[in-house]
């Protein structure tokens, strides 16, 4: 299994980004998706969720600006970000759990203010 994430960067308070997560080594359709954070100092938390059928699920604090996708054909899940705030900084992974949570390297967002 190979999670490869990309787009993350440095960003100005409001800004946005788009993350993407390709998918390798699993039936990509089939399985729910996931991107979580890790702040500095902090636990890995869980940000949005996307099922197979395309069901979604977001953590409070990014409710309403953020939107997690999926493209089965491209085997690949993002992670649209908008009006961002300091408080997302923190590296974000890509997930899936198969027989166990499988994790992509991260891809660091700074967002200043």
């Amino acid at each position: 299994v190979q999670l490869q994430a990309s787009g993350g960067g440095l960003v100005q308070a409001g800004g946005c980004l788009r993350l993407s997560c390709k998918a390798s080594g699993i039936n990509f359709s089939i399985n729910t998706m996931a991107w979580y954070r890790q702040a500095p100092g902090s636990e890995r938390e869980v940000v949005a969720s996307i099922t197979s059928g395309g069901g979604t699920t977001y953590a409070e604090s990014v409710k309403g600006r953020f939107t997690i996708s999926r493209d089965n054909a491209r085997r690949t899940v993002y992670l649209q970000m908008n009006s961002l705030t300091p408080d997302d900084t923190a590296v974000y992974y890509c997930n899936v759990r198969l027989n166990r949570n499988f994790w992509g390297r991260g891809t660091l967002v700074t967002v200043s203010s």
